[in-house]
């Protein structure tokens, strides 16, 4: 625990000298334009693809960004010799990321509907899709030195994740989505805004398929670390 904190702490300051909160402000205004924009009747509809365009801009490229100038600044392979364990480096990154990610989901929420929402299900739903996107961007830019390398693989990741939009919004419904776990929050998001109705099993569903799916990109997330990280730093 106490490496965890000192891991949180490190993090937040990085994150600070990163210009992190910067552009955590730039996204607060990118989504500001169409709640400003936007009929009040139309802002619950609007609401889930708002929130999820904002977890996947947070969670996925404030991720990416950190591991890269971690590796330009070589901090990264500084907290390699410390007694810093790859889960209190990880769960660092996560916890502190999130965090920001929920705040930043609140102020959209709160700006556009108030507290017109049913708040279980949000935060559930927002906090298990932050811990998705957070995960798939490490583990995609493990293997990769530079932006530049990893950007086009990227998109088809964030691609992937993005693709149960397209049966939220009616455009394509195959049961298929079921497979991709942003299915589920974006089932939650919606029955928060009473967009969605979920029967049991899709709240079951919904929870546990991503909280499976968090549990395993932990773990490949720890295999991309050892493998594109632990060792070539080590070898360089």
């Amino acid at each position: 625990m106490t490496r965890l904190l000192a891991g949180i702490r490190l993090d937040i300051r990085l994150q600070w000298r990163y210009g992190f909160h910067y552009a955590a402000l730039f996204s607060i205004i990118l989504w500001e334009v169409p709640i400003f924009l936007l009929p009040d009747h139309l802002l619950p509809t609007s609401m889930p693809y708002l929130i999820f365009g904002d977890l996947a801009l947070v969670g996925f490229f404030f991720i990416v960004g950190a591991v890269f100038f971690e590796r330009g600044e070589r901090t990264l392979f500084a907290n390699l010799v410390t007694p810093m364990r790859f889960g209190d480096y990880l769960g660092a990154k996560l916890s502190t990321l999130t965090l920001l990610s929920l705040g930043l989901s609140l102020v959209i929420v709160i700006s556009g509907v108030g507290f017109d929402v049913s708040m279980v299900p949000l935060l559930v739903s927002a906090l298990l899709c932050s811990l998705l996107f957070l995960l798939a961007g490490f583990i995609s830019a493990a293997p990769f030195q530079s932006v530049s390398d990893w950007f086009i693989p990227s998109t088809a990741v964030i691609a992937l994740l993005n693709i149960p939009l397209l049966d939220y919004s009616g455009l394509w419904q195959h049961p298929i989505m079921y497979l991709i776990p942003t299915h589920g929050s974006l089932l939650m998001m919606g029955a928060a805004f009473g967009q969605l109705d979920p029967t049991g099993w899709q709240w079951e569903y919904a929870v546990g398929y991503q909280l499976l799916w968090v549990v395993l990109l932990i773990v490949i997330a720890k295999r991309a670390f050892t493998r594109f990280i632990i060792q070539r730093e080590g070898s360089a």
